[in-house]
């Protein structure tokens, strides 16, 4: 597993990751990929959530890029099958020559029942089963497996009987495609230490990230098998460099997150199950998480991102003089980040990364 906090990780073997905005210009974003994979960007990551399937965008991005790595962030286990999600990313690891990286998660209860209409059953065991599923496709053996969710074939006395044990056709470029798993919750963030190749974590502040997830990440660490390399962990922020943002700029600027972290504190889940919001009091804002829920869902949207505590904005991004980002980049490799997930904003991205890459 990687460290989480014993200083082990050096900042220049930190990798650079970007997320496509899930509703923004498709277009637009692969056009400043491709900017900022000569700039140095080593991971873009796509969203799916309820919008266009994140697959059809990988396979786009494959074709326009050459070298940078696409990772789905995230495929839920729900609405493909196991194999199907085998065959999916066998097939986008080959269209990108062995740049693919598998995110998978669960989202939620809302949007598994209510957009795709299957029950949010045992969503930990299944992310488990499905990557027991596609690292033995990716290997070419016969799919047969007999997991808490996932049962291939079919067992006997379902369906028409006719089913039998099948491998996939294609030799894969990669018979390890790295697995990232997007987990909050403590039995997940235990498995995903145990089993996955990457973790994908939402609301990292390295200083007091190990106060919410440090026990589970080291209880999944210790059952890790040896034959995995360690865990890599992928976080970070909104990021922007510059001496003037220091004060009321750098407020100013790190305002701007302010509706995002209220949707997925406040809005995203219902009451009694919002994973970030389980967070957002696991780091200590108890009454601040509360009072932004009850904002959000009574439908004031504004004044629930105006109570998203400033702490918690200035510790998750990374925004100020480039100084004290330096200083940011060291904590994120305290923890055991090795792959700097960052949101350029300005007008020049390109600049923004390149100014990065010399601070790492």
């Amino acid at each position: 597993m990687a460290s989480t906090g014993s200083g082990s990780h050096t900042v220049d073997a930190m990798k650079l990751s970007m997320m496509i905005n899930y509703s923004g210009d498709f277009y637009a974003d692969v056009d400043k990929v491709v900017e900022l994979e000569q700039a140095g960007l080593d991971v873009v990551w796509v969203p799916e959530a309820y919008t266009f399937d994140a697959v059809s965008q990988l396979g786009y991005l494959a074709a326009k890029t050459s070298t940078i790595e696409i990772g789905s962030g995230i495929l839920n286990v729900f609405s493909r099958t196991a194999t199907c999600m085998a065959q999916t990313a066998a097939g986008l690891d080959f269209v990108s020559g062995g740049r693919f990286i598998l995110g998978l998660g669960a989202s939620g209860p809302q949007v598994i029942e209510g957009f795709h209409g299957v029950p949010y059953e045992k969503p930990m065991p299944r992310i488990r089963d499905y990557i027991n599923v596609c690292r033995m496709t990716w290997k070419r053996e016969k799919v047969v497996y007999d997991g808490p969710t996932t049962k291939i074939p079919l067992p006997a006395g379902q369906g028409t009987g006719l089913g039998k044990p099948l491998k996939l056709i294609n030799h894969p470029v990669r018979e390890e495609i790295p697995i990232y798993w997007a987990s909050l919750m403590s039995q997940s963030v235990k498995n995903t230490a145990q089993y996955a190749d990457g973790w994908l974590p939402m609301f990292f502040d390295p200083e007091k990230f190990h106060v919410v997830w440090g026990d589970d990440l080291e209880a999944g660490a210790a059952k890790r098998d040896e034959s995995l390399a360690p865990l890599q962990i992928s976080a970070g922020g909104m990021v922007a460099i510059g001496e003037d943002l220091t004060g009321e700029a750098q407020s100013a600027l790190l305002d701007f997150s302010r509706p995002h972290v209220a949707l997925y504190v406040g809005g995203m889940g219902a009451r009694d199950q919002n994973f970030y919001n389980t967070v957002c009091k696991k780091y200590g804002y108890v009454d601040e998480a509360a009072e932004i829920q009850d904002l959000y869902l009574s439908g004031k949207k504004q004044e629930a991102a105006a109570a998203v505590p400033a702490e918690l904005l200035e510790k998750t991004n990374l925004v100020g003089p480039p100084g004290y980002v330096k200083e940011r980049l060291a904590a994120y490799a305290e923890a055991g980040v090795t792959e700097l997930s960052v949101n350029p904003v300005g007008r020049d991205p390109v600049a923004t990364i390149d100014q990065l890459r010399s601070l790492l």
